[in-house]
């Protein structure tokens, strides 16, 4: 899986970044995970800070477009997105285990 990214946009309001990106890969559309994780690493950020929103591949093509935020902290992101999204992404569940353990 090959990512590049399209184009990057400042939203300091929000503490974060919208970025545009392209994926080129051989097999099935990767998971929305695996993209989060992969993109995390390109952009140098932790996948906590990383929520994406859309991919889109056309039928029988092998190339990706999506979308994300990406946040400047974790917090940042649980302050902003919406519950749906971030249990989507995967994001606060370590902690809510925790808390439930408790």
């Amino acid at each position: 899986m090959d990512i590049d990214v399209i184009s990057e946009d400042g939203n300091p309001m929000l503490h974060r970044t919208d970025v545009r990106f392209e994926i080129v890969h051989e097999d099935a559309t990767p998971a929305r995970l695996q993209v989060r994780d992969s993109l995390a690493a390109k952009l140098d950020k932790d996948a906590d800070e990383v929520v994406v929103h859309e991919l889109n591949t056309k039928f029988g093509m092998r190339k990706t477009i999506g979308y994300a935020k990406v946040y400047e902290t974790a917090e940042d992101a649980e302050d902003v997105e919406q519950a749906y999204m971030l249990d989507r992404n995967a994001i606060g569940v370590e902690e809510d285990a925790e808390a439930e353990e408790a």
